[in-house]
Order: structure tokens, then C-alpha cells, then sequence
């Protein structure tokens, strides 16, 4: 006897799907992560470039006197700052912590309001 197969309607609008917050915590820890690996090269790189000569340093630091460069290491900060968080949220998940739904959404949403809040002291340090 042959099985036919169902024919399950697919979604593919991901705009239409509603994400737990738990679930939007955990995109953005891999996000943030990404951000960082790629902006901890370039940072290298520049402290490669500074470390040179006196005159690179002096490039390096009018370099990061331009304001799209501070916007651009302030969202590394933030991106840093957030993945820090989550993954003390993750590793206190491993511990047994907040496993439940209930506690494990009010523990991703205060990771991203404490996130705001040292994104916000971070750009009123750079500014």
C-alpha cells in the first residue's frame, strides 16, 4: 500500500511569523556574534596600523574622531555588550535557570533592556 504524502501549506513570509521573544533573544545573540567577529578583525588591523609609527597612531585616532566611525563602534560596543549578556543568559540556561517559557522570556527581556541601558551610557561616553 502507497502513502500518499499531505500536502502541508508552507510559509515562506518570515514577516508573518510571530517569533517568541526568547527566540528573537537567541537571533540576535548569533548576530551580535557575527558583528563582532568581523569588527574584532578590523579593530586588529588598526592597532596593527597604529603600533607601526607615530604618525599611523595620529591617523588612527582623527580616524576615529569622525562621527559615522563613532556610530559605527558604538554599535560594536552594543554588539558586544549584548552578546556578553546573552551568553551569561545562556550559560545560566545550561545551569538549569531560567528553562522555563515564563522565566526564560522575562530573562531575554531583561537582557535587552539592560543592553539598552548600557548602550545608551556607552554612546554618552563616545559622544
Amino acid at each position: 500500500m502507497v502513502k500518499s504524502q499531505k500536502v502541508r501549506p508552507t510559509n515562506l513570509d518570515l514577516t508573518t511569523i510571530k517569533q517568541p521573544v526568547s527566540a528573537i533573544a537567541s537571533i540576535l545573540h548569533r548576530i551580535s556574534g557575527v558583528i563582532n567577529f568581523i569588527l574584532v578583525g578590523f579593530l586588529l588591523i588598526l592597532l596593527d596600523f597604529s603600533l607601526q609609527s607615530s604618525n599611523n597612531y595620529q591617523s588612527i585616532v582623527s580616524f576615529l574622531h569622525n562621527y559615522f566611525v563613532i556610530f559605527i563602534m558604538w554599535g560594536f560596543l552594543t554588539a558586544l555588550t549584548y552578546h556578553l549578556f546573552a551568553g551569561i543568559r545562556h550559560m545560566l540556561m545550561d545551569l538549569g535557570y531560567f528553562e522555563e517559557i515564563a522565566s526564560g522570556r522575562k530573562s531575554a527581556i531583561v537582557v535587552m533592556i539592560i543592553t539598552i541601558i548600557f548602550s545608551l551610557i556607552i554612546l554618552g561616553a563616545l559622544v
